[in-house]
């Protein structure tokens, strides 16, 4: 299974939280499952950063490669065909980073990894 992990589920998933799901954490830790981690992501991590809301053991562009690189994460590059798929979306979500999430997870046909119950109400495959 190719896995899309939400900024929340890798965040939680590399601190060890136990608001991460069984079935989440079954799921990233399991090697027959490809995990990625998009752009989107890393650039919301960084706002939330530069805001005072996130705080990491490391600056943000030495903890996020550091951390894919020991988890066995792949980062997904956000291309056009992404973006465009966002215009065709219905409008359940008002937050433009999980909206690329189920832009990129749609056209990649991967399954998204969220607690967001909002993403659920999209025509994509969750996990959670």
């Amino acid at each position: 299974m190719r896995l899309l992990l939400d900024t929340h589920a890798l965040l939680w998933w590399i601190t060890d939280s136990e608001s991460l799901s069984d079935k989440a954490r079954d799921a990233i830790s399991n090697v027959e499952n490809d995990c990625f981690f998009s752009v989107a992501s890393c650039w919301e991590i960084a706002i939330k950063c530069s805001l005072g809301k996130l705080t990491l053991a490391q600056p943000v562009e030495q903890f996020i490669p550091d951390q894919l690189f020991r988890n066995g994460i792949r980062l997904l590059a956000i291309d056009f065909r992404h973006a465009a798929r966002v215009a065709t979306l219905p409008f359940l979500h008002r937050d433009p980073f999980d909206r690329l999430l189920v832009a990129q997870a749609s056209s990649e046909k991967m399954t998204l990894v969220t607690a967001d119950a909002a993403i659920a109400r999209y025509d994509v495959k969750c996990l959670w």
